[in-house]
């Protein structure tokens, strides 16, 4: 039986890491022909994927991980200019390393033959690696359709325009969506003229050069945006989401003390009657934004958990770096007069939070990953979009899908406004009625997103045809180097 092994260069930051991390598993439980091999990029960015690395070692005997040798990162001012351009310069430093590595694999006459690379958004531009070693790349995309749509046509844009999006430019036509999309909803780099743009329009002119993409969506929930894709010039589209990880092994390191603390509390309340506010790894706010989040839980009078990140003087995650007490930010008092009715931490485990009974609304940055965990659960979302691509993503679920309820679509973590209590209370009234539309198609997506991935499915489909790809490569498994 003809083996193959595929190469996966995911970025370290969690909501990349996890997932592509989580998609290998499933290609190698669906098809044991394969394994996988994991180039993992160390960075100081995101430090936290040692203990989930020996976790998975542990439990995935056809996949192992390969340490790249770290390489310094660039100048820091840079991050504040761009954080995109950042990341995309420090990734771009590993690829000698990269190559190094997959050379090293090929020349090896005992290994299993090499079928391809597996890259992550920032990584495409190691798809030069891949030609000169005569291998096929697929994209594996951890956003959605709808985000697929707006990288591709970002060379066009460029082509035409040259430079950066303005706030004042007119809505897009987009053919992954079904309506003009506003400036303001795309995600900020594309307006950076720091470095962000020209990373983002780098990144998108090597789209269409992937053998493959494979996007973390399901076709039933973007039908429009997958649909647009079969236009003749767009490499093959294979939907094979939704990708989660379900047993929550990424955070089975994570402080124990404080999930059961929070499991317990869960299980004391009534069914479908706690807000859950969870905002990302990167989803901060400060005390202002704090007090005003405080105030508007306590006037919708819902029962809430909160997981709650500050951000401190030194610009780092956790508390204040002044000493001050979560108790002196909060107004005063708020924690007495809550009581037992909400629950405050500073990690929760998103998604065994999110399949709890207890929760019936979630208040969410919209990362993709999120969207896709709320789905799968049928928990309506209240929209609170901070960085990235989440304003894009939050605009797809309220005005293309009708899944969430709007509370905003184009507010920024970087612009310092801050949302008040009343925005909040409302936000929160709407996303946790009982009989609302939003909730009734939720849950009816979220049945189509379990039935996507089963046998038959259309995600199971979708995946069979890319292992078919995969193995009837001309140029497998005949792609091997001599030293």
């Amino acid at each position: 039986m003809k083996k193959a092994e595929l190469v996966f260069v995911p970025t370290p930051g969690a909501g990349h890491y996890i997932s592509a991390v989580e998609f290998a598993k499933r290609l190698i439980h669906t098809d044991d022909r394969f394994s996988v091999t994991l180039l993992h990029m160390r960075s100081s960015l995101h430090p936290h994927t040692d203990p989930y690395n020996t976790s998975l070692l542990a439990s995935e005997t056809h996949l192992r991980i390969i340490d790249l040798p770290p390489v310094d990162p660039p100048p820091s001012h840079l991050i504040h200019k761009s954080v995109e351009h950042y990341i995309l310069l420090y990734f771009e430093s590993f690829i000698p390393h990269v190559k190094d590595a997959i050379t090293h694999l090929m020349s090896n006459p005992d290994s299993v033959p090499l079928a391809g690379l597996v890259l992550d958004f920032f990584c495409l531009p190691m798809i030069d690696v891949a030609k000169e070693l005569g291998l096929p790349s697929y994209l594996y995309l951890t956003s959605g359709a709808g985000f697929l749509g707006l990288m591709l046509y970002l060379p066009t844009h460029h082509s035409q325009i040259g430079t950066e999006f303005e706030d004042s430019d007119p809505d897009l036509e987009l053919r992954s969506f079904v309506n003009p999309v506003p400036v303001r909803v795309l995600p900020e780099a594309v307006s950076n003229k720091h470095g962000g743009y020209a990373a983002y329009i780098k990144v998108a002119q090597r789209f269409r050069e992937a053998r493959g993409i494979i996007v973390n969506t399901f076709s039933e929930l973007e039908p429009y945006a997958v649909e647009s894709f079969a236009d003749g010039q767009t490499p093959p589209v294979y939907t094979v989401g939704p990708v989660l990880d379900l047993g929550g092994q990424a955070h089975s390191c994570s402080d124990r003390v404080d999930h059961g603390k929070i499991m317990g509390w869960l299980d004391a309340q009534p069914e479908s009657s706690v807000v859950f506010l969870c905002f990302g790894s990167m989803g901060t706010f400060d005390a202002p934004q704090v007090r005003e989040i405080a105030l508007g839980l306590e006037r919708s009078g819902h029962r809430f958990l909160w997981a709650l990140r500050l951000l401190r003087l030194d610009g780092k995650l956790g508390g204040s770096s002044d000493g001050t007490e979560l108790s002196d930010i909060l107004p005063e008092g708020f924690l007495d007069r809550i009581g037992e009715r909400g629950m405050i931490c500073e990690w929760a485990p998103q998604m065994e939070a999110l399949s709890h009974k207890s929760i019936g609304g979630f208040l969410s940055h919209c990362g993709w990953n999120s969207i896709l965990e709320s789905i799968w659960n049928s928990v309506p979302v209240a929209t609170w979009p901070m960085y990235a691509e989440q304003q894009l993503n939050a605009f797809g679920l309220v005005k293309e899908l009708g899944l969430a309820v709007e509370m905003r679509l184009d507010y920024r973590q970087i612009g310092g406004e801050v949302v008040m209590a009343e925005e909040i209370d409302g936000a929160i009234r709407c996303v946790m009625e009982h009989d609302s539309m939003v909730r009734k198609k939720v849950k009816e997506m979220g049945e189509m997103s379990r039935r996507a991935v089963m046998d038959g499915g259309s995600s199971s489909k979708s995946l069979g045809r890319l292992i078919a790809d995969i193995m009837n490569h001309p140029q497998f498994p005949t792609n091997t180097v001599t030293n």
